[in-house]
Parts: C-alpha cells; structure tokens; sequence
C-alpha cells in the first residue's frame, strides 16, 4: 500500500456488518464530493467521442451536439435536451446497449417517459437501417403500446435520425455545459449530505 493511502480518513470496517456511525459520515462525504463531479466526468467521456467518425459524416460527439441542437431551437426543455446531448455517450462503454447507458448515468435526474426514450431508442432508430443488417426494422413496434412510443419516435425522427449532417450549424460542448450542470444537480435529503455540507 502507498504512504498517502494510509493518511486518508477512512472507514475502519473489514466488512460493512461491522461499520459504525461514525464510519457511514466519512463513507457520506466521500460519496458527496465524488457526486460533486458526476458532469465533470461526463464531459471528459463525451469529449472521448471527438474525432470517432465510425463510418458516418460527423463522429460521433458531432452527432450528439447535432441532436441536442436540434431539440434545442425547437424548444424543447432542458432535461430533454440535455437527453438528448448524452444519448450515444455509451457508445464506447457500452457498444452492446448504448442506449441503456445513457439511461443509467441520466436515470437519478430525468422523467420516466424520457428515461424510457434513452433505454429504448436503438430499436426505434433501427426503423431506418436494420432491414439493411438483416434485422427487422419494425422491431420497435414491440413497444406499440408503452405510453412512451410516441416520445421516442419523435425523438427519433425529429432529432436523432437527421443529426448526421456536416453542414447544419452546431452548437458546442461548452454551450450545453450550464444545461448539463442544471439537470445533473440532485439534492440529497439525508445525514450524508448534511455532513458533506459541513
């Protein structure tokens, strides 16, 4: 073990049946400033999108500027928008379930209806190309009766599946940060965030 590991203020359990009080408000304000930099963090994956074309006109961080863009200037709320910015951003992660990605990272913030868009989008997006790869395109109509079927092939329509094109006037990284750092901000009602705050 390293010197400044043992310097630490840590909690003294083995196991978590032996941890104190006392141990639970160090483990408390730990989390707390871990929680502190979740969009930070966010920003420096989204940026690991940068320059990742796989294939298309715009790579991937591009795409996901052009969608939130898009939602954006047709008015549509912060939540939405900041969905819609994030929606690809477990393509590197999560290449399998990208989507379901997303939906986990922004899970704590938004609505279920937009919850359930995120998770489920690859099959509405699919529509457009998966009779192409030897797939059913209409697979998202497994979803026709989910009260969120609709959201999600608006958004699909509407933002995602234009959102390739390299010539349509994007906004930046930095201009969605305020959004980001807006809806991304929880509030923990609890001793944890009482000690943190201390």
């Amino acid at each position: 073990m390293s010197d400044h590991s043992q310097s630490e203020d840590r909690a003294q359990f083995r196991r978590m049946d032996e941890g104190t009080e006392a141990d639970w408000e160090i483990l408390g304000r730990e989390y707390m400033k871990m929680a502190s930099g979740v969009v930070d963090r966010v920003i420096d994956h989204m940026k690991l999108l940068d320059g990742d074309f796989g294939g298309f006109q715009v790579d991937r961080l591009t795409h996901s500027l052009q969608t939130a863009t898009r939602a954006y200037r047709d008015g549509k709320d912060e939540e939405y928008v900041v969905c819609a910015l994030l929606h690809d951003i477990g393509d590197t992660l999560g290449t399998y379930a990208h989507g379901a990605v997303a939906a986990a990272i922004l899970k704590p913030f938004i609505s279920k209806a937009n919850y359930w868009m995120l998770e489920n989008h690859t099959d509405f997006q699919g529509y457009y190309y998966y009779h192409f790869v030897g797939l059913d395109k209409n697979r998202r109509d497994r979803f026709i009766d989910s009260p969120y079927y609709e959201h999600t092939k608006e958004f699909i329509d509407k933002y995602d599946m234009p959102a390739f094109d390299p010539d349509y006037p994007t906004m930046t990284l930095e201009e969605f940060e305020p959004m980001m750092r807006r809806v991304m901000r929880k509030q923990l009602k609890s001793k944890i965030a009482k000690h943190a705050a201390e």
